[in-house]
């Protein structure tokens, strides 16, 4: 798996016109729960924007269950009310492109939680994920090489093998963004990197044990120089 690293901010703006529009579709059209929206092409077209733009505002409108794509059938209104329907399009567009303190807190909360769940619940196959990106991880650092992508796919495995999808999503939606602020920051140098092999192997052990509160303690040991970095920005 490779995580991408996009500029999630510089689409934001484009991205919130679009739901706007999709929003004004819906009510043109006076589309129900279960009609189906436009082609991906033709909202493309209609909206003068490119496809992939269209995707990510029809994958956000998904998550907050707005809408509901099916494989090789298509986008359909979800079953919600229209008046709810307009009520949370309205909320979506007065949120607020994250800040990077913001999302460092989002994220040590959610993981300091997904690490306590995955010591619960971990499989063999977890683990084996897990392992091999701390490989990956102590690998790229002992060469002297850029190691971000590695040390955030060790916590996306987490994040999975905590067996809960919602802070699994969520973890993959703010990973990108975090990967970009942390390029534009510098916030990982190399002592960083380097005691962050023992910090990863610490936890990947307290989850293979099923230790939850070890491995909680862990994690949130291993967060401690990310936290007092982005309050002394």
């Amino acid at each position: 798996m490779k995580v991408e690293i996009l500029n999630l901010n510089g689409n934001y703006s484009i991205q919130k016109q679009v739901i706007a529009k999709i929003g004004d579709l819906i009510n043109h059209k006076n589309l129900e729960p279960g009609d189906k929206l436009p082609s991906e092409r033709m909202l493309s077209e209609k909206f003068k924007v490119t496809r992939g733009i269209i995707r990510e505002a029809i994958q956000k409108l998904e998550f907050y269950g707005l809408l509901k794509s099916i494989p090789q059938s298509g986008t359909f209104v979800a079953n919600i009310g229209v008046i709810a329907l307009n009520g949370m399009i309205d909320d979506i567009l007065t949120l607020e492109a994250p800040d990077f303190k913001s999302l460092v807190e989002t994220r040590i909360l959610l993981e300091l939680k997904t690490a306590r769940l995955a010591a619960l619940r971990r499989t063999d196959d977890d683990l084996k994920k897990m392992q091999e990106a701390l490989t990956a991880y102590t690998d790229k650092v002992l060469n002297g090489e850029d190691a971000m992508q590695e040390d955030l796919l060790f916590h996306l495995a987490i994040a999975r093998a905590s067996g809960n999808s919602t802070m699994n999503n969520f973890m993959l939606i703010i990973t990108p963004e975090i990967i970009t602020n942390f390029e534009k920051y510098h916030v990982c140098d190399s002592g960083m990197a380097q005691s962050g092999i023992e910090e990863h192997r610490r936890i990947y052990e307290a989850i293979e044990e099923q230790d939850p509160q070890k491995a909680k303690a862990m994690m949130k040991k291993h967060f401690k120089a990310l936290y007092q970095y982005c309050y002394n920005i």
